[in-house]
């Protein structure tokens, strides 16, 4: 029995250092190429479940979006076990890395943006701080959001045109968000009347240029704010609520056509600037 484990043992040992490829600075065996493939299957199950931890919480489409990044990440982990284990077998690596010095710095330079997006992409996806359907201005520009993906996010604005947004951008460039916290977002209309005005009259009218406006909330209640006295009128602010703040200048525009139809109705001027000039004679 003793001999009969001996040689199954001597025989294991012969089978796994079997020499598939002997060179002068490689010698490859079954051993090692089994290793190989027990490592790639072992780091393929710990990505898969790595994959289900980060995704867990997280809807439908968005895990979607990480089917190619952890694809990308397994090709990685390949390469590196396929390194690591050539070189604990005593493989000389070196000219090979050598060769290969240049190449991976050239790529490092050329897809250091692309890396950049992904990760920023990444974060975008789990934090949750962006979704589609949110309004947002960037750079000056209003859109609203229509699209996520792990390196560039999609966005429509006012004027009908498709703007294609890095995903970095959004780390190192302040973004608002209008629609975050909320939906309705308050909207201000200002207007200026003359001295002598009946300033409740223009509050009556201000408010029911809201109230008339398709698209502006009965609740919260439109308000009105006497803002200030100014150099040649009485400023006045309208306050309305809207759920639909990327519709926001139709929407202003309309009440501001109303406002100047009821001032007219009613007698109410809009002055323009003037200034008085006292000439004195000596």
């Amino acid at each position: 029995m003793r001999e009969f484990i001996e040689n199954l043992i001597n025989g294991l040992k012969s089978f796994f250092t079997y020499p598939l490829y002997k060179g002068e600075k490689a010698f490859i065996t079954i051993g090692t190429l089994l290793v190989i493939i027990f490592s790639c299957v072992l780091a393929y199950y710990i990505l898969k479940l790595i994959r289900r931890f980060v995704t867990a919480k997280l809807p439908l489409e968005d895990k979607r979006k990480f089917v190619s990044v952890f694809k990308f990440a397994n090709y990685i982990v390949y390469i590196l076990v396929i390194i690591a284990v050539m070189s604990t077998s005593g493989i000389d690596l070196t000219v090979l890395l050598t060769a290969s010095a240049a190449l991976f710095v050239g790529l490092g330079f050329a897809l250091q943006y692309l890396f950049q997006d992904i990760i920023s992409g990444i974060l975008i996806i789990l934090d949750q701080s962006l979704h589609i359907g949110d309004v947002i201005e960037i750079n000056g520009k209003v859109g609203k959001v229509i699209d996520i993906r792990l390196r560039t996010t999609r966005a429509i604005t006012r004027d009908d045109k498709i703007v294609i947004i890095p995903n970095h951008i959004f780390l190192v460039q302040v973004v608002y968000n209008y629609t975050q916290n909320h939906k309705i977002t308050r909207e201000t209309v200002t207007v200026g009347v003359a001295y002598g005005s009946d300033t409740k009259l223009v509050e009556k009218l201000l408010l029911k240029s809201a109230d008339e406006q398709k698209g502006v909330l009965k609740n919260p209640k439109p308000n009105v704010i006497f803002k200030d006295f100014g150099d040649s009128s009485l400023v006045f602010d309208l306050n309305l609520f809207l759920n639909d703040s990327f519709s926001e200048p139709r929407i202003k525009s309309e009440v501001r056509f109303r406002i100047d139809s009821l001032f007219r109705e009613n007698s109410i001027s809009i002055p323009f600037p003037q200034r008085d000039i006292h000439i004195i004679n000596k």
